[in-house]
């Protein structure tokens, strides 16, 4: 897939690729407050293992629709405010940092994303030419464009298109925990960037649920004391989004803090009609 610089905002940089002819559970709740992340569906990609050397996804080897779920109060598509979809510069592979007028990059360990799209309504095939939308909070629990904090900044937001592999790739941190919530990231699925515009036109909405070994790694470093406190109070099982499994949702995590972290998890989403 053709790689594209956005710099009047994704409507517009999306006609100027015309011209150059390149080629669950989603109402029943909400989220309270506030590396290598592989996300496919079909098994393709080899099994991982998490920083502690143990399976987190046993459920990745299936090729079952990834759950649906909420994508909370704070997700910038256009659903509850304001609309990073359609700001200059939110196709981009490194979320750290704000775009367009903002400045501020978002400090923390390092986590790298990788996202692998397989269309569970043809055989699990891979999906290029999809686009994804992953957004989460900084280290400190805050969502960038709605925290009172960081209401002008937009990082830790961005959109990618599959490649010909179905893979997107983000580089970012690892989200603090913030009081009710077990650690998450959240994404939505798009047929492609002309549609990843605006919450309408979503095929797909999830979270992933980080490992608690890899969580705590994370979070023994400087700038998340907060989340270990937080992490202390909540659990997976009574998580309000992943109490009832998870399984097919929590990331294979390698990596420390210091070098960063890298994930894998398979995902299926339906794209064919």
């Amino acid at each position: 897939m053709s790689k594209h610089r956005h710099k009047h905002g994704l409507k517009h940089d999306l006609a100027l690729i015309t011209e150059r002819d390149l080629s669950r559970r989603q109402l029943l709740r909400w989220g309270l407050g506030a590396g290598l992340v592989t996300l496919v569906g079909c098994p393709n990609a080899g099994s991982s293992v998490d920083a502690d050397g143990g399976r987190t996804n046993p459920a990745s080897d299936s090729c079952t629709r990834i759950p649906e779920e909420t994508a909370g109060p704070y997700p910038a598509n256009g659903s509850n405010g304001v609309n990073a979809l359609t700001l200059s510069g939110i196709v981009r592979s490194d979320i750290r940092s704000s775009f367009g007028s903002a400045s501020a990059v978002a400090a923390g360990v390092p986590l790298s994303v990788t996202l692998s799209l397989v269309d569970v309504a043809d055989g699990c095939s891979p999906a290029p030419g999809c686009a994804v939308y992953l957004w989460h909070c900084d280290r400190a629990g805050n969502y960038s464009l709605y925290s009172s904090s960081i209401q002008n900044e937009n990082y830790l937001r961005g959109v990618q298109e599959a490649d010909d592999q179905g893979q997107v790739t983000f580089q970012t941190i690892f989200p603090g925990c913030y009081s009710g919530r077990w650690p998450h990231i959240h994404f939505e699925v798009y047929e492609s960037l002309q549609a990843a515009t605006s919450a309408s036109g979503k095929l797909a909405t999830s979270q992933l649920a980080l490992p608690e070994s890899s969580c705590q790694l994370a979070y023994a470093t400087a700038g998340y004391e907060s989340s270990v406190r937080n992490l202390q109070q909540v659990t997976l099982a009574a998580d309000n989004v992943f109490s009832d499994g998870s399984s097919a949702q929590t990331p294979s995590i390698s990596g420390d803090p210091s070098a960063g972290f890298r994930a894998a998890l398979r995902v299926a989403v339906p794209i064919s009609t």
